[in-house]
């Protein structure tokens, strides 16, 4: 693969890691498809970036569930939901004016259509059995 582009690869997974990590605290920005994307990147520019990134407590939180299986356990969509809608809280505390209230109940409405419709519910048991056989 070209230099130029391999360079290209890691600048835009660099930039989706850092964005991905944010939006563990930040509601409005998917995590796991951004830490997807990342990984991604990372697989096709550097094998040294990919081997830390799959390492990595969030990868191991936001993602490995769902790239080995298909969906995310309730208990991470309860600890999803619960940051989410604490800094979503704060900062309606914070900055009182109805027009952010609006864009954070619709982002909560996103949150709770993700969670309960668009992202399949899988069990602990499903994850487990699903990282066994990735590693046999």
């Amino acid at each position: 693969m070209n230099r130029a582009i391999r360079t290209l690869m890691l600048i835009g997974a660099w930039i989706a890691c850092i964005l991905g990590c944010v939006g563990v605290f930040v509601p409005v920005l998917p995590t796991t498809p951004l830490l997807l994307l990342a990984t991604f990147l990372f697989a096709k520019s550097s094998p040294r970036c990919h081997a830390w990134i799959v390492s990595t407590k969030v990868y191991k939180t936001y993602v490995e569930a769902f790239k080995q299986a298909g969906g995310i356990p309730a208990s991470t969509k309860v600890r999803i939901l619960t940051v989410s809608f604490l800094v979503m809280g704060a900062s309606a505390l914070i900055v009182q004016k109805p027009v952010v209230w609006v864009i954070l109940g619709c982002v909560a409405l996103f949150l709770i259509y993700l969670m309960f419709v668009r992202i399949p519910t899988i069990s602990i048991e499903h994850v487990q059995a699903a990282r066994q056989a990735e590693e046999e």
